[in-house]
């Protein structure tokens, strides 16, 4: 029978998820919430965790690994960052060590690019990142990552050897609600998504990425001269944005180079869609399987030596 073996925990900025995880590999328990780094900053990080290891009854001398805001400066302890270039293995060992605490609790750091022309950072994504792929990964790859700010992690033999943030999902939320276009989309979700208008969208701003303020201005002439309905204004604007994201992103990248899509839900829809209509050759992984198989990653090479 499997025994717990240590305890695996996701923590963002808005939501919190544990999973007790056995010998074997496999899940005993799981447990989600919303007392993510904003509101355990507050209430307590131990006590937040310690609720959630109860409820999956996690044995008292458990090691606790850990992802995400939870190391940020903010944070319950600061992990720091792992600086680029990095090896996807060197993410194994920079975890650090919450003190004062009764059970092994480490904490992944994130990576850090800093290059003054393109500074970047990514805290939990590089958890995804190393589950997708693996530490001994081979060949380029393009890794996406999509969310309200979408990361794109480009790794060459096991390196990652750069990576951008698209604020893609938060444009989205501010142009839809505090823009002339809110008007376009007035209504849009009581209606089926537009597809068509929304494969278009892509098409049209990864081939003319310069062209985006005007794509996206589209969507509201659109509808003023040619009665284009809420649903394909908003199909629009996503696809516009999206497209421009995918542009960008690859924009260094050679032409063949395989896309890990690392997503579930909504997303998963949006940018499998996206990357068929512009024919990407691309695979999906689902994001909570990449951020538990990263965590398993960690988990080996910190306590089973």
């Amino acid at each position: 029978m499997a025994k717990p073996a240590y305890v695996a925990v996701d923590w963002g900025t808005s939501s919190f998820r544990l999973w007790l995880i056995a010998d074997d590999g496999s899940v005993l328990g799981e447990s989600r919430g919303s007392e993510g780094m904003t509101v355990a900053a507050k209430t307590g990080f131990a006590e937040v965790l310690a609720a959630h290891l109860d409820k999956v009854s996690a044995p008292a001398d458990l090691p606790v690994i850990a992802c995400g805001m939870v190391g940020a400066k903010q944070g319950w302890v600061e992990a720091g960052y792992t600086d680029m270039p990095a090896s996807l293995s060197s993410i194994l060992t920079g975890a650090v060590s919450v003190p004062g605490q009764s059970r092994d609790i480490r904490i992944l750091p994130g990576l850090a690019q800093r290059d003054k022309a393109s500074p970047d950072v990514i805290r939990g994504e590089e958890t995804q990142l190393l589950g997708a792929l693996g530490p001994e990964s081979t060949g380029a790859q393009a890794v996406c990552m999509p969310g309200t700010h979408s990361k794109w992690v480009h790794v060459q033999d096991g390196e990652v050897i750069g990576f951008s943030t698209f604020m893609t999902g938060e444009l989205f939320d501010a142009i839809t609600k505090h823009t002339i276009l809110s008007h376009a989309v007035a209504g849009a979700d009581q209606s089926p998504a537009d597809n068509s208008a929304f494969k278009a969208s892509v098409t049209a701003a990864f081939r003319q990425p310069a062209m985006a303020t005007n794509l996206l201005f589209t969507a509201r002439s659109g509808q003023l001269l040619h009665g284009v309905t809420p649903a394909a204004a908003q199909a629009k604007i996503s696809g516009t944005l999206i497209g421009l994201e995918i542009a960008g992103a690859l924009s260094d990248a050679a032409n063949d180079t395989p896309i890990a899509l690392v997503a579930s839900g909504r997303l998963q829809t949006l940018y499998e869609t996206a990357f068929k209509s512009l024919s990407l050759k691309f695979t999906t992984i689902d994001a909570d399987t990449a951020v538990l198989r990263g965590l398993s990653a960690a988990a080996a090479a910190i306590w089973s030596k």
